[in-house]
């Protein structure tokens, strides 16, 4: 068995600290990314807000990769309801978390589990 196999995704994503690190870089890449910037950068004038939003998405993560947060955001349908997230914008969203996978050095395991993830997750994101 190959050694990611045995090491949980949380661990492979660098527990905590990898993955706060991660979304810093996520939420940075889309709000210079064209396609979705319009989503994310009103964040920048509510600091409290993006605070939280990336709380959320860490707990997301980390809860979701088998690690010991607990997300108690809103299930992703509601917390996407009224945002008709097209499929372009939703792949670029994707994009973008597989270059900030790419840029910390993740294997191509983990950017597949991500990938795995995020995918499944697009019918309750997409065209709320």
């Amino acid at each position: 068995m190959e050694t990611t196999t045995l090491t949980s995704l949380y661990q492979r994503l660098g527990a905590a600290d990898g993955i706060t690190a991660l979304v810093d870089d996520i939420v940075e890449m889309h709000m210079n990314n064209p396609k979705v910037s319009a989503r994310f950068r009103p964040y920048l004038e509510q600091p409290e807000m993006l605070a939280q939003v990336k709380k959320h998405t860490c707990d997301f993560f980390g809860m979701g990769s088998g690690g010991p947060e607990v997300y108690t955001g809103r299930d992703m349908v509601t917390a996407h309801r009224g945002m008709n997230i097209s499929e372009e914008e939703y792949m670029h969203v994707v994009d973008d978390i597989m270059t900030a996978l790419d840029k910390h050095g993740m294997d191509e395991e983990t950017k597949k589990d991500v990938l795995a993830i995020a995918w499944s997750l697009r019918v309750q994101i997409m065209h709320q």
